[in-house]
């Protein structure tokens, strides 16, 4: 690159990355998240019409629920990303599922995100899947913001709600609104920083836009429109707050040691457009990646990017095959050719695409923060890097977790072994499950290693419908996976295990299947030189490290 060019191509992404936003969200099933999502969009003037996913025959199906199987059960079951423009931001919106049974799918999102919304039922407050989630967030130093939601059904008190979240998950919180009534007597918020009070008109099934009415706290109709119960605590409220609460602080919202709360109803609109608002001013820019010549600077000017997610037959008509690459540094320009670290290929970038759900367009640039689509022609593995410049660069790799469920899959119809091959290979390069295999060389059939049982119903509703294969299962009593650190050699001096089942994974590395945790134990107690993980050795692309 020239030295001319270099200084205009700085101030490019410099101006790109001040002006971009990239967040996935985060909660346990039913919170409301493909509703949220859904909401986003609407006030982002991405979708002009909100479909709820429960949706009645004459209603919408939800955007970000694109895959026939969603339709049919009304759940999300694997990540989408959605782009769009709102006051001069270009936002990513990783959508992850809310089912725990596809947690694994969301892990490898959030390694795209630079931002995490925890979305938090009112009535239910902290739930399993939420706290596991913020786990992952926390080790990966995420500002995380919360959306406590379903304020239009009764809840418990936004002060416990916030208690609750500084008690278990030790986060700081400020509350950036405030609701005034809950349930039925849900009439609005108080934004704390303009000191506003905002009303809202429900709206049928929350489709359209919430249309909000905006006054001074101390405006004198405030008294009259609401009644004197909900005004009297919502002064009450506030002076507690002011007077006990933490002050808001950037530095730690962006450090992940405070989360600003926002409080509203998704279904109804209520509230969504200040938290959208909000989130733009306060959440953190795309920032600086570690990889192995050190953290990079997203206005590095070479271009580089990660996979963080493969996803087969998105349009069921091309049988395509899509990678999704987090834009890390520097400018992506369409046709450029870049070079693969795992295989040390060259790659030229061709058909790239902007992703809203399903649909795609094609694009000529993109920048750190953007997520971009590329065909992939069995190229791309989850996890792999992509870069120009003469240094090789490569990011950290995304873990496998631990499996709970194995099952062999099998294939009934030898006539559909083609299609059998191709499906399991698909389905395992974009991650919709984990894949092992026997270390017995006369067993071939294929275990299915998964987090959740909708998992293997996922991948044999998949092989039927996407690939014409009707395939059977046949469990395996194991429930706790560990993998030998050491590899093979180590496990050859252990000799002969009982109540253990040896298997390897796609790396051909030792994996260990036990039926419960006190076999792990029996097994390291007789054994203690023999190291075993419950997370997969990182991998860069098929690379351990």
């Amino acid at each position: 690159m020239s030295t001319e060019l270099q200084p205009q191509l700085q101030t490019e992404l410099e101006i790109a990355v001040e002006h971009r936003r990239n967040f996935a969200i985060i909660s346990h099933p039913d919170a409301g998240k493909t509703t949220l999502t859904e909401k986003l969009l609407l006030y982002g003037g991405a979708i002009h019409e909100a479909g709820a996913v429960k949706a009645r025959r004459d209603q919408r199906k939800a955007t970000s629920d694109w895959m026939e199987m969603e339709k049919q059960r009304g759940i999300s079951i694997t990540s989408t990303v959605l782009q769009f423009e709102y006051q001069g931001f270009q936002v990513n919106l990783l959508d992850t599922p809310g089912h725990q049974d596809f947690s694994e799918d969301t892990y490898r999102t959030l390694a795209a995100a630079d931002n995490a919304v925890m979305l938090i039922d009112a009535a239910k407050g902290l739930e399993p899947q939420t706290r596991k989630l913020f786990e992952v967030c926390k080790m990966r130093e995420l500002p995380i913001f919360t959306f406590v939601n379903k304020l239009d059904r009764p809840g418990r008190e936004p002060l416990e709600l916030l208690d609750e979240i500084e008690q278990e998950l030790g986060l700081q919180t400020y509350a950036v609104n405030w609701p005034i009534g809950t349930g039925d007597r849900f009439k609005g918020v108080f934004d704390r920083h303009q000191r506003k009070v905002h009303l809202f008109e429900r709206t049928a099934h929350g489709k359209k836009e919430a249309t909000d009415t905006v006054m001074d706290l101390h405006d004198p109709r405030l008294k009259q429109i609401l009644d004197k119960e909900l005004f009297e605590q919502l002064h009450s409220d506030l002076e507690l707050l002011d007077g006990v609460a933490s002050d808001l602080d950037l530095e730690l919202i962006h450090a992940g040691y405070m989360t600003p709360v926002f409080f509203g109803s998704a279904m109804t609109n209520f509230g969504v457009e200040l938290f959208l608002h909000y989130f733009l001013e306060y959440a953190l820019k795309p920032g600086n990646r570690n990889s192995n010549i050190g953290s990079i600077d997203p206005s590095y000017p070479e271009f580089s990017g990660f996979v963080f997610k493969l996803q087969a037959n998105m349009d069921p008509k091309h049988r395509d095959r899509v990678a999704f690459i987090r834009v890390c540094t520097g400018k992506f320009e369409k046709d450029m050719t870049v070079s693969h670290a795992r295989t040390g290929k060259t790659v030229r970038l061709s058909r790239p695409q902007k992703l809203f759900a399903q649909d795609r367009e094609s694009i000529e640039e993109a920048y750190p923060g953007d997520v971009i689509g590329l065909n992939n022609p069995g190229v791309f593995a989850i996890g792999d890097t992509i870069y120009t410049g003469m240094k090789k660069l490569e990011y950290e790799g995304i873990p496998c977790f631990s499996p709970e469920l194995f099952a062999f899959l099998r294939n009934p119809n030898p006539s559909k072994f083609k299609q059998f091959q191709k499906g399991v290979k698909e389905l395992q390069e974009e991650g919709a499950v984990q894949i092992m295999y026997s270390a017995d060389e006369a067993k071939r059939d294929p275990i299915l290693a998964a987090v959740g049982q909708l998992q293997f119903e996922v991948v044999q509703f998949r092989m039927k419908n996407e690939y014409g294969v009707e395939t059977t299962l046949e469990p395996l009593g194991y429930s706790v996976a560990r993998w030998v650190l050491n590899g093979w050699d180590a496990l050859d001096k252990v000799g002969r295990l009982f109540n253990t089942l040896v298997i390897k994974d796609l790396w051909n590395r030792p994996v260990l299947l036990f039926k419960n945790e006190w076999n792990v134990n029996q097994l390291l107690e007789d054994h203690p030189s023999l190291k075993l993980s419950a997370i997969a050795p990182i991998t860069i692309g098929s690379s351990s490290i």
